[in-house]
């Protein structure tokens, strides 16, 4: 029996040592410890899937807390049902001791029964906060355009002298390569910035 340990950070940036304290203290070696830096939204981590092809049955797989394997419902049961029922692992999450499948005996099923209807009733909490989360934020931009905020990156500033080559262009002045030059602009974007400007001017 070999216990392994599983660590997740959703980016290249965040640190993992939380968590790898977290492992050690738990026991597992680091030779032992698979990293992954990515997202939870599904399975398709590297080092996530050479751990579950490593590890085999009556090992123990180690996880700091349930998000750290995954945060889709459907997906976090589905992986917990192949890695407890057909590879017949142990799992001990350690932020929650109910999700703690480790047993004396086959016999005792209590503490894999009880596991499994926490894991349920947590994955479908969180998955419904996620959704809630999300439904939140888009009736908060919504509220924030019918407040006349605007998304999306900010307006480059116009250089200096912009207006004024642009009316004397309008006016047949001063030619578009010319009007153009007079403001430090290259002659397409000029030409693309003048029309808007002067289409706004007229409205």
């Amino acid at each position: 029996m070999t216990m392994y340990g599983y660590v997740r950070v959703s980016t290249k940036e965040q640190n993992e040592d939380r968590q790898m304290i977290a492992m050690r203290e738990a026991g597992v070696l680091e030779e032992n410890i698979f990293i992954d830096k990515q997202s939870g939204k599904d399975f398709n981590r590297p080092n996530y899937q050479k751990c579950i092809e490593k590890i085999t049955k009556g090992d123990i797989l180690v996880f700091k807390s349930i998000d750290r394997l995954g945060r889709n419902y459907e997906e976090i049961l589905e992986q917990w049902r192949i890695i407890t029922k057909e590879k017949g692992i142990q799992v001990v999450v350690l932020d929650m001791p109910l999700l703690d499948t480790r047993r004396k005996s086959e016999q005792d099923l209590i503490g894999t029964f009880i596991a499994d209807i926490v894991l349920q009733l947590l994955s479908f909490v969180a998955q419904n906060e996620r959704n809630n989360i999300r439904q939140r934020q888009k009736e908060g931009i919504k509220a924030a355009k019918l407040r006349g905020v605007k998304f999306g990156r900010p307006k480059a500033a116009l250089p200096e002298g912009f207006e004024n080559a642009c009316q004397k262009w309008a006016r047949k002045e001063l030619s578009l390569r010319k009007a153009a030059a007079s403001c430090g602009m290259p002659v397409s974007t000029f030409n693309y910035k003048a029309k808007a400007y002067l289409l706004e001017k007229c409205k």
